[in-house]
C-alpha cells in the first residue's frame, strides 16, 4: 500500500514532506546533526524519496549518491537536483552495484529501513561501501509506536503493520515492518558496526513554528522516530 504514496501520489508526497513538521522539523535536522560535517565527503543516501534531504546534504558540501526504488521519486529527485547529485533507481534488498567498495564516508537512511523485513542484506552492502571508520546514520519509526500499531500479540516478532497518513490532504494507509528493539541493534552489530549514538529527539523548529497543536504535542511528548549512528569498525 505504501507504493501508492511514492508512486501515484508522488507529487502530493513531495509537497507534504517538504515542510511537514515530522520531516522538516524533526527528521531531516536530526539526520544532518548525526551525520556531522559532510563538506567534501562522499555520502550514500538510501531511500532519497523526492530529494529534500539530498538537497540539504549537497548544500552542505557533500558529494551525494542517492538511491530510491520508486521511479516517480527518482524522477522528482533528479528534477530537484539536476547534476548536483548522482541519483539511481535501486532496490535496497539487492546488491548496490553502482557503489564501489570502501568509497563512502557517510551513509544515511532516513525513514526507509522499516520498509524492509530483513536488514541483513542492505547492512552488509552498506558495510562494504563504507570506508573504515565511516558511519551509517539511520532513522526508523520508533519500536514503541510500532508495537502500539500492532495487535500486541507477540512483541518479539518482526511483522507488517499499517497506519494512516495524511498525504497533502488525502488519507492513505501506509505499511511498514515493526520490530523489537533487539532486532534494531543486533543486525547492526552482526554487520560489523559499533553503535555511536542513539537519539529520541524533540522537534527542531529551525526558525519555524509548528502551528498544529496536535502535531506539536505528538512530536514533543510521544515516541515517534528512533535515530542511530553506527560506525563501521576498522
Amino acid at each position: 500500500m505504501s507504493d501508492r504514496i511514492y508512486g501515484e501520489l508522488a507529487e502530493r508526497y513531495d509537497r507534504s514532506s517538504e515542510l511537514g513538521p515530522p520531516n522538516a522539523d524533526y527528521d531531516r535536522p536530526t539526520i544532518l546533526q548525526l551525520a556531522g560535517p559532510v563538506v567534501r565527503q562522499h555520502v550514500l543516501e538510501l531511500g532519497c524519496a523526492s530529494g529534500h534531504l539530498t538537497q540539504q546534504l549537497v548544500d552542505c558540501g557533500a558529494h551525494v549518491t542517492a538511491l530510491d526504488r520508486s521511479e516517480e521519486m527518482v524522477r522528482l529527485a533528479r528534477e530537484r537536483l539536476g547534476e548536483r547529485a548522482s541519483i539511481h533507481l535501486a532496490d535496497l534488498s539487492t546488491p548496490l552495484t553502482m557503489v564501489a567498495d570502501a568509497s563512502v564516508d557517510v551513509a544515511v537512511a532516513s525513514l526507509v529501513l522499516h520498509y524492509l523485513p530483513d536488514w541483513n542484506p542492505v547492512l552488509a552492502e552498506v558495510r562494504r561501501c563504507l570506508r573504515p571508520g565511516g558511519a551509517l546514520v539511520m532513522s526508523i519509526h520508533h519500536p514503541i509506536t510500532g508495537w502500539l500499531r500492532s495487535d500486541r500479540s507477540n512483541y518479539h516478532r518482526t511483522e507488517l503493520i499499517e497506519e494512516e497518513w495524511d498525504v497533502d490532504g488525502i488519507r492513505v494507509p501506509a505499511e511498514m515492518w515493526r520490530r523489537p528493539v533487539s532486532a534494531v541493534f543486533s543486525p547492526l552489530l552482526a554487520a560489523g558496526f559499533v553503535i555511536d549514538a542513539v537519539e529520541e529527539p524533540v522537534p527542531h523548529d529551525d526558525g519555524r513554528e509548528i502551528r498544529d497543536p496536535r502535531m506539536r504535542r505528538v512530536l514533543t511528548t510521544q515516541p515517534v522516530f528512533l535515530y542511530v549512528r553506527a560506525v563501521a569498525a576498522g
